[in-house]
């Protein structure tokens, strides 16, 4: 398994070892004992399957309280992730990454707690797999405006309008979320 870090503090890639034959392939998207060894410590507790059309974006979502860690994955399909740093006091805060994760890479993104998380579907349909270390709890839950100018997220959309939910399309500003976080 290989570990990449990301420019951002603990957001981090990982490429599992993928055992090929004429059969197909395995691979472990979760071992606790080896990722454990790595310093890489997470109790999940819930796992979220999604399934989305060509262009769908969803998010940006995070919870204010009982914060989430994510570690996500693509089976099927082909998604632009973005991850969004939240933290008031890390050195990226405001600043996005987006990585192309798929079913043919196998990749995975661990998201820490403290970051907004979405992704926009680039293949005719995406599953799209997430372990998280909380329990989802609606009541906390916010949505950063997906478009918001600050962040200025390259979604990549060439001249596609996305689908989006009335939710994510009524998210809140990055000033918004800052003064309702302070």
């Amino acid at each position: 398994m290989q570990v990449l870090e990301t420019y951002i503090k603990d957001l981090l890639i990982i490429q599992p070892d993928i055992f090929l034959d004429e059969r197909g392939y395995f691979l472990e998207s979760w071992n606790s004992q080896k990722f454990s060894k790595l310093g890489i410590n997470y109790n999940f507790v819930q796992d979220n399957h999604s399934k989305s059309k060509k262009g769908v974006l969803r998010g940006l979502h995070f919870q204010t309280q009982k914060a989430q860690s994510k570690l996500v994955r693509v089976v099927s399909g082909e998604v632009l992730d973005v991850a969004v740093d939240l933290r008031p006091f890390s050195e990226t805060y405001g600043k996005y990454f987006s990585i192309i994760l798929s079913g043919a890479k196998n990749n995975q993104l661990l998201i820490p707690k403290g970051f907004a998380h979405g992704f926009f579907v680039r293949s005719e349909e995406a599953h799209f797999l997430y372990k998280t270390d909380e329990y989802y709890y609606p009541e906390y839950e916010k949505t950063l405006l997906w478009n918001d100018d600050e962040i200025n997220i390259d979604w990549k959309l060439k001249d596609i309008i996305p689908s989006i939910s009335e939710k994510d399309m009524h998210g809140k500003t990055f000033q918004q979320i800052k003064k309702e976080l302070d």
